[in-house]
C-alpha cells in the first residue's frame, strides 16, 4: 500500500507542479495579414490574460515580454567598401538561418526584467539573435556583421524593439502594438508571449500567424516562385517591349 502511495504520488506531482503555476493565454488580433496593392503596412495587437493558481496575485513583480517573428530564411551579407575610388564588395558572411522579421515588445527594459543567460536561451532581444552564421570567419569579424545585419534591418523596419511596448492591467491582462512595415515578407510568423519575474520565465505560449498576398501581387510572388524560368523570360520580355515603346513614343514627339 505504502509503495502504490508512493507511486501515485509521484505520477501526480507533476500535474500539481503545473497547477502551481501560472499560466498565459494568448490572442491576437489578426490571424491572418493579407498583403493587397493598397498595402501600406498594418499594426498587429498582441493580447491575453495571465491566470495565476487560484486566482492569487503574487507579491513580486511580474512582467510581460512578447515576440512577433519569422520566417527564418538564410542570407548572404555584403561589406562595401571603397577601392581606388570605387565601392567593391569586400567581404561577406552567411548566415544559415536568420529571421526576416523580429519585434519584440516588453512591460520594462529587458536589462531590468530577465538576466542575460536566460534573455539567450529565450533570443530575447536584437542581441539574442541565434542567427547560425556559417563556418570560415572569426569572432571579430561575425561581430561586425551581425551588427551591420541588425542596423540594416532595423533602418527597414524590420527588427523592432519597444522597452515600453507591454501595457499590463491590474497584473492580469496585457496587451502590445507590433507595426508590420508595407516591406514586410510573407510567410509563417510566430507570435511568443513569455511571463517573467526574478529574471527567470516561468510561462510562456505561442500563436502562429500567416501573412501572405493576394490578389495581382499574390499571382505574381507565387509565379515567381512556381515558374520561376518561365517568370524571368517573361519579365525580360515585358521590359525590352517597354523599353522599344518608350523609344518609339520619343521618335514620334
Amino acid at each position: 500500500m505504502r509503495r502504490l502511495r508512493a507511486l501515485l504520488l509521484l505520477l501526480l506531482a507533476p500535474l500539481a507542479l503545473a497547477q502551481a503555476q501560472p499560466r498565459l493565454v494568448p490572442e491576437v488580433s489578426h490571424r491572418q495579414v493579407e498583403i493587397r496593392y493598397s498595402f501600406t503596412g498594418a499594426e498587429l495587437l498582441l493580447f491575453g490574460a495571465i491566470l495565476y493558481p487560484r486566482g492569487r496575485v503574487p507579491e513580486e513583480r511580474t512582467d510581460v515580454a512578447v515576440v512577433l517573428k519569422g520566417p527564418m530564411e538564410p542570407i548572404v551579407v555584403r561589406e562595401r567598401q571603397r577601392v581606388a575610388g570605387i565601392w567593391m564588395n569586400v567581404g561577406r558572411a552567411r548566415f544559415r538561418s536568420a529571421p526576416q522579421f523580429y519585434a519584440i515588445a516588453s512591460s520594462r527594459p529587458l536589462r531590468r526584467i530577465i538576466d542575460d543567460r536566460t534573455a539567450a536561451i529565450y533570443e530575447l532581444g536584437l542581441g539574442n539573435l541565434q542567427l547560425s552564421p556559417g563556418g570560415g570567419i572569426q569572432p571579430d569579424e561575425l561581430r561586425r556583421f551581425e551588427g551591420g545585419l541588425i542596423d540594416l534591418m532595423r533602418r527597414q523596419l524590420l527588427f523592432q524593439e519597444d522597452p515600453d511596448g507591454v501595457d499590463i492591467v491590474e497584473d492580469v491582462l496585457y496587451q502590445a502594438r507590433i507595426s508590420i512595415p508595407a516591406r514586410v515578407p510573407v510567410g509563417t510568423y510566430t507570435a511568443e508571449t513569455f511571463l517573467i519575474q526574478d529574471g527567470r520565465v516561468i510561462a510562456g505560449a505561442v500563436r502562429e500567424i500567416r501573412i501572405e498576398k493576394l490578389g495581382f501581387e499574390g499571382f505574381v510572388a507565387r509565379a515567381a516562385e512556381r515558374w520561376s524560368l518561365a517568370y524571368g523570360i517573361v519579365a525580360v520580355a515585358t521590359s525590352l517591349f517597354l523599353g522599344w515603346a518608350a523609344s518609339a513614343l520619343f521618335r514620334r514627339g
